[in-house]
């Protein structure tokens, strides 16, 4: 219960100092008195993260036996098992304008998949700069829920690859590859894989390197720039938001630790990695782990509600030590049907699934309102590549996650007709944003009882 003589703090209330603007996450104090929280303006909002995968899945172990409420979550989601109840896994969608548009078209798969990812239209065989996609329904959502937020949104990877340009898979442009976000059909966005680079951006103001650099030296937290402020506003606040905004300040604080760690551990290496920027941890995991921290409090503290993050890239050649597997991943992914590199593929892809599964710990253990961001978040995580041994694309290994607001739900195994397109569910996701618009890609309508 909010005690009524509490002062009522606006809801884009900023924490100023030194070159930092903080955000605060939303607060029982920004809501007016005696005004339940699910009838204001304060409301928690719908945030959308939209998670990719190369590859695509072995599909006899992504897919779950059963359907509707009565199915068995499979072996490679077994990590999601604790969010049963949350999760809606979507079986039969198909992207067939990530496949070879006819004759002369061969080839190209490993681009077409990213790029068609999130659009649903074939990109143009090109690999000079005249490159044509289409806008993807992150964007789409951006220009509707992304006004209100200081980034209209946050593009996130593992990979980088930017720098490659000219011909990547067979006529195809690099720059469909490097990315899985486009504000226009022409106008890719840049994916930013370094962590504290992130982090200047969503609790920066723009302060050159020398000065992020010199605050690194210090061993100074951006927080103490606000310290005063803090005390101040919790002074004024009740006994849940103060508890609320220390957690959300630790948070912040154990996110820029990590980053200062990482960034101090790669000066001391004594291996040289040219153009490995700082503040990219040595460890995948941790790398992972950290930019999905990120991505969370954006959303929490409202900076943006829609974010993309291509957790690997297509044709990628990372190798996974912790797993016993010494075969990089796109090699892995060849697997000839041969059952012993299908099951090493099948590690893989449960891997990267518990990957997703400490993000949606992390938005189901973040009060957010009435609820948690695992309430108001819908998570969209999968691939635009079904078998990777001969780079098909239906049926493809896609799930949904989260409540999404009120909007979406789970505990759910939905089973469409086979080559259903992928495009009917990205339509689907744009309508549940709030986002009323009649067609993507080669979509044919929105799903029904998603």
């Amino acid at each position: 219960m909010r005690l009524i003589t509490k002062k009522h703090i606006p809801r884009r209330a900023f924490l100023h100092g030194m070159g930092v603007t903080l955000s605060l996450p939303l607060l029982e104090s920004m809501i007016p008195a005696q005004t339940p929280l699910t009838k204001t303006a304060g409301s928690p909002q719908f945030r959308m993260g939209l998670c990719f995968m190369p590859h695509g899945a072995v599909m006899s172990n992504w897919t779950p036996v059963g359907e509707g409420t009565n199915f068995e979550v499979s072996r490679t989601l077994k990590p999601l098992e604790p969010f049963k109840k949350d999760l809606v896994v979507v079986s039969n969608l198909a992207h067939r304008n990530a496949a070879p548009a006819g004759p002369g078209d061969n080839g190209g798969d490993h681009t077409r998949s990213p790029a068609v990812y999130l659009n649903g239209v074939h990109p143009k065989r090109t690999d000079g700069a005249d490159i044509r996609a289409g806008t993807t329904i992150d964007q789409i959502a951006a220009q509707q829920i992304g006004q209100e937020t200081r980034l209209p949104s946050l593009e996130l990877a593992i990979e980088d690859y930017s720098g490659l340009v000219g011909s990547c898979d067979v006529g195809f442009s690099c720059a469909y590859m490097n990315t899985i976000s486009w504000r226009t059909p022409t106008v890719p966005m840049p994916m930013e894989i370094n962590p504290r680079v992130v982090f200047d951006r969503l609790f920066g103001d723009g302060s050159t390197t020398e000065e992020r650099l010199e605050r690194i030296e210090q061993e100074r937290s951006i927080l103490d720039a606000v310290t005063g402020q803090v005390r101040r506003l919790q002074g004024n606040l009740g006994a849940t938001d103060r508890n609320r905004v220390t957690e959300y300040l630790d948070t912040i604080r154990e996110i820029e630790r990590r980053i200062v760690l990482a960034e101090k551990q790669n000066a001391a290496s004594d291996i040289s990695v040219p153009a490995t920027p700082s503040g990219i941890p040595d460890d995948h995991e941790t790398h992972t782990k950290l930019m999905f921290d990120l991505m969370a409090v954006a959303f929490q503290a409202d900076i943006t509600r829609v974010s993309t993050f291509m957790m690997a890239r297509e044709v990628s050649y990372r190798t996974f030590p912790m797993l016993g597997i010494t075969e990089a991943f796109h090699p892995a992914s060849h697997h000839q049907n041969n059952p012993a590199r299908l099951e090493q593929l099948t590690k893989i892809n449960t891997y990267h699934v518990s990957l997703l599964a400490y993000m949606l710990e992390k938005l189901r253990s973040t009060p957010d309102g009435d609820g948690t961001l695992l309430d108001h978040t819908l998570m969209l995580y999968g691939s635009g590549m079904s078998n990777s041994n001969i780079h098909n694309h239906s049926p493809l290994p896609i799930l949904l996650a989260g409540g999404a607001a009120g909007k979406l739900q789970g505990g759910r195994h939905m089973k469409y007709p086979e080559e259903t397109p992928m495009a009917n569910l990205l339509l689907t996701i744009l309508h549940k944003a709030g986002v009323e618009q009649e067609s993507i890609g080669d979509s044919t309508g929105p799903l029904s009882e998603v």
